[in-house]
């Protein structure tokens, strides 16, 4: 809080660390989905072979592009609205 007591709160150090062990839980999740998603779409479950056949590590690399783009775009979209959602109920300055 600023010295006037107007201003946005700042987080301690505890609400820190949450932020970006949530943060972290929310990446492992989504690389976990994304590994069983593409593994299923894209590898033969017969195991042929011990190594990827070309075909299956470009549909990885597809996939893994897809996922992680579509998950980057739906988390800009999801943090604009909660911002939108905080300047619209926010407020408590000289002149706002």
């Amino acid at each position: 809080m600023s010295m006037f007591g107007f201003g946005a709160r700042q987080p301690t150090s505890a609400e820190k660390i949450a932020a970006v062990e949530n943060e972290l839980k929310m990446i492992a999740t989504m690389h976990a989905r994304m590994t069983k998603i593409c593994s299923q779409k894209c590898i033969d479950a017969t195991y042929r072979e011990g190594d990827l056949a070309k075909g299956e590590a470009v549909c990885l690399d597809r996939c893994s592009a897809k996922f992680f783009e579509a998950h980057q775009k739906i988390s800009d979209q999801l943090q604009s609205q909660s911002q939108a959602m905080a300047g619209a109920g926010g407020g408590g300055g000289f002149g706002i």
